[in-house]
């Protein structure tokens, strides 16, 4: 099968293409698991911490990729899904069951979590095998390369808005407005149509486009919001956002990070937390880990009955790395999306 392989970490730099393409065999399903014909698969920010290296170490050489849309093609021992049914696979490869994590439902914190993509060969490929348990029927009306967003992007969203605790009617800031984050304003008009939004940016393009899909206001980061923030979310790859939005937070507030990892170049920027003006007054900041499979079964509910579409780029598997370069270079006005099968 054709696939995109990352055999070796570096720093991803223009005219540098860390993905090399490969003929590999076509993965054999075990016991339980379902082999699947990739159809789309979403293109994540978390692709670049893993080619630099920001992640927990990939098992290399390893096939990128976890937002993952296609058709059962064999299953071994599996009665979940039948051959020809569309299914989605997400960051969560699998994980122990057995923890105290897991039987809570909390399986995103368990000490044996594997990730799609980075411990197991993912989805910049024609095909790939997954355990049954952890993958998820695709619901009618929604498209294969809209529903490969909504598996990470959108549901990693949704779980960052359960954690922000609004009510409808508070003020949320989104700090950063990439394939999450113009998701979850449509989440937030959706659940919450009394809450004013205001997105900080450091693109033009992606102001405008926050506007465009119902923002209140605007600005860039580091830019003093009109009125204090309820909470925020904060999808940036970077420090200095973070400290720049604590600064915009009421009383109470609550700062979300929907982030794997953060630049190391950056790490400074926390030097520049003041307590006084960041986090006194019972200020609270929150990160986000992973997801559960019941993040990401509930969010393809919501965003089929509501609906919530993302705006998708395509490309070409063998264009993967272009793709990567454009997110690096926040080229980006929505989601990504790779189409293979």
């Amino acid at each position: 099968m054709k696939a995109m392989l990352l055999k070796k970490l570096q720093e991803f730099e223009e005219g540098k293409a860390p993905l090399v393409s490969a003929e590999m065999p076509e993965p054999v399903p075990g016991d339980g698991e379902i082999l699947v014909r990739v159809v789309a698969c979403g293109v994540c920010h978390t692709e670049l911490d893993e080619i630099e290296g920001r992640t927990p170490p990939p098992v290399l050489p390893v096939i990128p990729g976890h937002q993952i849309v296609g058709r059962v093609e064999r299953t071994a021992r599996a009665g979940k899904f039948e051959e020809g049914e569309r299914v989605g696979i997400g960051w969560i490869y699998s994980a122990c069951g057995q923890c105290r994590f897991c039987t809570e439902g909390n399986e995103n914190l368990c000490d044996d979590f594997r990730a799609t993509g980075r411990d197991a060969h993912g989805g910049y490929a024609e095909y790939v095998t997954v355990r049954e348990d952890f993958a998820y029927p695709i619901p009618d009306g929604l498209s294969d390369f809209e529903a490969a967003p909504l598996l990470c992007a959108g549901a990693i969203g949704y779980r960052s808005l359960r954690l922000c605790g609004i009510r409808d009617g508070d003020t949320i800031g989104l700090t950063g407005f990439g394939a999450s984050g113009h998701l979850v304003i449509k989440m937030v008009a959706h659940r919450y149509p009394a809450s004013r939004i205001f997105v900080f940016s450091r693109t033009k393009e992606e102001r405008e486009f926050a506007l465009e899909l119902g923002a209140y206001w605007t600005g860039d980061i580091g830019e003093e919001s009109p009125e204090r923030l309820r909470a925020a979310i904060d999808t940036t790859p970077a420090w200095k956002p973070v400290v720049e939005t604590m600064k915009n937070l009421e009383k109470g507030g609550r700062l979300v990070i929907n982030a794997i990892r953060k630049e190391e170049r950056d790490k400074e920027a926390l030097l520049g937390i003041d307590y006084g003006a960041h986090l006194w007054m019972e200020k609270e900041i929150k990160s986000v880990a992973n997801l559960t499979r019941k993040d990401v079964a509930e969010f393809l509910k919501l965003a089929s009955e509501v609906p919530i579409k993302p705006e998708v780029q395509t490309y070409r598997l063998e264009e993967a790395n272009k793709a990567l370069g454009e997110l690096k270079e926040r080229k980006i006005r929505g989601a990504k999306v790779l189409l293979i099968g």
